[in-house]
């Protein structure tokens, strides 16, 4: 009797009628092709049983699978907030490892802004000192609340040289604060445990004239930099007001390197430098702008409106032009005027890069 192999069939049962059949009678011949038969029988339909069961377990998981896929709709992003996005611009960028005594990134600013001279131009003068600390502490517990993870330093960003419609005796377009005003804000600063940022805008004048007017306060270790595109008007020859203004790379990159050469000589922990921009032309170049361990960049989202305006603004200038760290600006009264409400720091959150210097006007 001749066999044919069966694919489903084991090979003992195969051998075993061979090994027999030169012995046994036909009954038992017949007998052992009968189970044989039998065994055959068995064998192929656990296999199909087996096979069947394993088809059906992987199309009820192909069909949960891509019934879970249509379920969970892709995430949609507000402008700003992708992280694709913001990878493919190249965040988190590759830059110097923090030094000693770094603030960024192990802690997020967050400042007021203005001039004790005016109630218009932001927070710090708007409200008498005590006020003004007592609501910038309340702004510093709210971010601490939004975000435990991490610790936030108050700032005073103060304006030092405020930018003038009038050209005065030198025609420059600015006015520096007296001295004692500053030192008087660097006090506030220190009694309510915060840093101060000496905040410059030239008009007409060059920053490298005018930074060398502050080393006497930015050799303190807790006093850092912040320089304004908007009223740098050398390049147009207009009135601060009349244009935006701008800062080419070459001048933040003067900028940084003095602060790293203070850092060195006076021997102090990394200074941070603020570069305000709203604009695409506000900073131009910005691929050249050079980064050093002594100084941590942060390009600071300036704009005001609606929230859907600001985030784009932070996607358009800040986000697509990576440099090392980022900034945003809420204003109590321009971003609300038209009745927007104020982004909350869970709003601000959301954005890609996370921003770690906040400011309030």
């Amino acid at each position: 009797m001749k066999y044919r192999f069966n694919p489903f069939f084991p090979l003992w049962i195969v051998l075993i009628p061979f090994a027999l059949a030169a012995c046994s009678d036909s009954n038992t011949l017949e007998l052992q092709t009968k189970t044989q038969k039998e065994a055959e029988r068995k064998t192929a339909e656990a296999v199909f049983a087996a096979t069947t069961s394993a088809t059906r377990k992987a199309a009820a998981f192909a069909a949960t699978t891509s019934a879970a896929r249509k379920a969970a709709p892709p995430i949609k992003y507000n402008a700003g907030e992708s992280p694709e996005y913001a990878a493919q611009c190249g965040w988190p960028v590759k830059c110097p490892p923090p030094l000693p005594g770094s603030i960024l990134p192990f802690k997020r600013i967050v400042a007021y802004y203005g001039n004790p001279f005016s109630r218009k131009m932001g927070a710090l003068g708007e409200f008498p000192k005590d006020e003004m600390l007592l609501r910038l502490n309340g702004e510093v517990a709210k971010w601490q609340a939004a975000d435990p993870a991490t610790p936030v330093q108050p700032a005073l960003h103060l304006i030092a040289v405020v930018a003038q419609e009038a050209p005065g005796k030198d025609g420059k377009y600015r006015m520096y604060m007296p001295d004692k005003i500053v030192d008087q804000v660097y006090g506030w600063a220190k009694e309510s445990g915060a840093v101060l940022f000496i905040d410059i805008q030239t008009g007409h004048d060059d920053i490298r004239s005018v930074l060398p007017h502050f080393e006497w306060i930015l050799k303190n270790p807790d006093v850092h930099l912040g320089i304004d595109p908007e009223f740098n008007l050398i390049k147009s020859g207009k009135k601060p007001g009349k244009k935006i203004g701008t800062y080419d790379a070459a001048d933040i990159n003067y900028a940084s390197g003095y602060l790293k050469d203070l850092v060195k000589k006076y021997n102090l922990p990394p200074k941070v430098f603020t570069v305000h921009r709203f604009t695409r032309n506000g900073v131009t170049n910005s691929k050249s702008i050079v980064l050093r361990p002594e100084v941590q960049i942060v390009m600071h989202m300036d704009g005001w409106g609606a929230p859907w305006l600001k985030r784009d603004s932070y996607k358009e200038y800040v986000v697509a032009e990576p440099v090392q760290y980022t900034g945003f600006k809420l204003f109590y009264h321009n971003d609300t005027k038209k009745k927007d409400p104020l982004m909350t720091p869970q709003d601000v959150l959301k954005l890609n890069p996370k921003p770690m210097y906040i400011q309030y006007q």
